[in-house]
């Protein structure tokens, strides 16, 4: 089976159709493994949730996801985020609310966990260096686990002696030959936050036991169009040409 492992879609709508456009592409998906934050900064959280109902997924819940619906207080949010909340709050349906309060905070496929932020904390805590996943190695008993929460492509290892070191996540992972536990994050479909303004994806063939990672060019001035006539905060709108 292929499944597109997809983190922070963040209600963008368009760079949500060009990476499942992107997937087609290279042969499709039977199922989408989605890491959270479907909502929360971009223009479109009903249209998003929608098109993601239309697919076969595992999902589990995102810090922007809970703040939506009233699970959390977004006191801890930055002011341009809060405000963004406030905002996506009003625009999903009684069913996007359902949705997002029926879905998990951890999940396990086969030899993968997935969540949101980490496996220590699943809602909020931010994987980004070696001292902090090292500490999560042992909030999960599979070999992987998918996280995002970041936006930053990254792959930490834990070698046998317990040991831990982060690369940038290559194209391809063949994990048949991996001799290490990982956490993987594929990086941000909708709001990326390494440099590199594309939207960020993975692809994980269970059959050849392969994660590719792939980076998509989208129209971001769509999304930045919408976001500026729904007056949502502009610095979220210009933060999608840098990737920041």
């Amino acid at each position: 089976m292929r499944h597109a492992i997809l983190g922070d879609i963040h209600a963008n709508l368009a760079a949500f159709q060009a990476v499942l456009e992107d997937i087609e592409t290279r042969g499709g998906f039977d199922e989408i493994w989605c890491l959270g934050d479907i909502v929360g900064y971009g223009p479109e959280p009903h249209a998003c949730i929608e098109l993601l109902q239309q697919y076969k997924s595992a999902c589990v819940v995102g810090n922007h996801d809970w703040a939506a619906i009233g699970r959390i207080d977004i006191l801890d949010f930055n002011p341009d985020a809060a405000r963004a909340c406030r905002w996506t709050a009003k625009q999903l349906t009684t069913e996007d609310a359902d949705y997002l309060q029926s879905l998990a905070v951890k999940l396990t496929r086969g030899d993968f966990t997935l969540v949101h932020g980490s496996p220590r904390q699943p809602i909020w805590e931010y994987l980004l260096s070696v001292d902090g996943a090292k500490d999560n190695f042992s909030d999960f008993d599979t070999r992987f686990c998918l996280v995002g929460h970041s936006h930053v492509p990254l792959i930490f290892r834990q070698t046998k002696d317990g040991n831990c070191f982060v690369t940038e996540i290559p194209d391809t992972i063949s994990l048949e030959y991996e001799k290490h536990r990982l956490i993987i994050n594929p990086g941000g479909v909708g709001q990326p936050r390494d440099g590199d303004p594309r939207a960020s994806y993975a692809i994980y063939d269970s059959d050849a036991q392969v994660i590719y990672h792939y980076r998509v060019d989208y129209d971001i001035a769509v999304t930045q169009k919408k976001m500026v006539e729904y007056g949502l905060p502009l610095p979220l709108a210009l933060r999608l040409n840098y990737g920041h």
